[in-house]
């Protein structure tokens, strides 16, 4: 056989029984560690043992096959082992992407940010349009959202908005979308029918866990301030809003969502402790030297990931070089697609990568 993943499977087996003792319980990080290890390695598993039941039986029936006399017999036999050996190159395809370097941070819940660059309003309003549009992808997909964070334009739109999306593996669909988005268009204001170029900014941070990223009272600037007005849902005149800053990092949240502060300063956490572990895999990245697929994945939000240009209809995703039509539908969330094809490139890379380390 070409694949010999029986050290795999008995880790797979160990990892089964740790998770089995009541014990382990007691150390929530240690739960976490082991059943995304357990999860992680769960599929490659499944195959390699189908894998391996699909190689005995050839084998078994090669066998019989020498010792059987009776045609008809020697005939289903015959049918059966050039299936089998149809099958096994398959098997064998679909290990290699099960195992595959998975990314840590794939079946986590995310924190979006969706922001407003070049272009004023126009910029606001592609915004508003993208966040909805992510919006309502995660709950086709069938995750959960909510927003934490939304400053209207002037003219309409987002400047901002941030939001999150909670389920297994949002991370994992969502982690291309991180970039600069540009939008060519006319806009409704303009009478000469010019196109007009406008940016956003996209940020997908993977939620942190409390024994991901210590947050030290210490280091952290807490003020409660009043909503700021357009930019909340409820406008009041209690200090319910909640401005958090990291001073070691420098790195600053506003929260007023809520009427609560206590809500507010609860999502505040949360979200600084994204954004700091966010830098934190960004600086191990870059120490690694990690190779990627013209920044997909990454956390480099300076670069530009995609183009909609809608006087063509025509949506470009410059990391993979591919077109796509459609941009109505996909400003109604129908981003499978793109996300997939991004997806298949990104294996692709990383396929490619191991053939090269063989």
């Amino acid at each position: 056989m070409k694949f010999n993943l029986d050290t795999l499977v008995e880790e797979f087996e160990s990892l089964e029984i740790q998770l089995s003792d009541p014990e382990i319980f007691k150390d929530q990080k240690k739960v976490k560690e082991v059943a995304t290890r357990k999860k992680s390695i769960e599929e490659a598993v499944t195959l390699y043992r189908e894998y391996k039941m699909l190689n005995e039986q050839l084998d078994e029936n090669k066998q019989m096959l020498g010792e059987e006399k009776e045609e008809e017999m020697r005939d289903l036999l015959k049918m059966e082992i050039s299936e089998a050996e149809d099958q096994i190159p398959e098997y064998e395809e679909k290990l290699k992407m099960a195992l595959l370097p998975k990314d840590p941070n794939d079946d986590k819940n995310i924190i979006v940010e969706v922001r407003a660059g070049t272009g004023w309003d126009e910029a606001a309003l592609f915004a508003g349009e993208l966040a909805r549009s992510y919006i309502l992808f995660a709950e086709e997909e069938g995750f959960k959202t909510e927003i934490t964070e939304q400053t209207h334009g002037d003219a309409g739109g987002m400047k901002e908005m941030v939001f999150e999306v909670r389920w297994e593996w949002a991370y994992s669909r969502f982690k291309y979308e991180s970039g600069v988005h540009r939008v060519q268009r006319i806009p409704e204001t303009e009478n000469k029918w010019r196109v007009h170029t406008s940016a956003i900014t996209v940020a997908i941070l993977p939620e942190a866990e409390e024994f991901d990223v210590e947050l030290k009272e210490e280091d952290l600037d807490i003020k409660a301030t009043k909503s700021s007005g357009a930019g909340g849902q409820h406008v009041n005149t209690t200090d319910s809003a909640i401005h958090m800053v990291h001073i070691p990092t420098w790195i600053s949240v506003f929260c007023q969502e809520w009427r609560s502060q206590h809500k507010n300063r609860e999502k505040a956490y949360q979200i600084l402790r994204a954004k700091i572990y966010a830098v934190e895999q960004e600086r191990r990245q870059k120490e690694l030297g990690e190779e990627r697929l013209a920044q997909v994945g990454s956390w480099d939000r300076s670069e530009k990931i995609r183009t909609y240009n809608y006087p063509q209809d025509r949506i470009t995703d410059h990391r993979i070089g591919q077109n796509f039509s459609g941009i109505p539908q996909v400003m109604t969330g129908r981003l499978a697609p793109i996300i997939d094809a991004c997806a298949v490139a990104d294996q692709q890379m990383k396929l490619e990568q191991a053939g090269k380390g063989e």
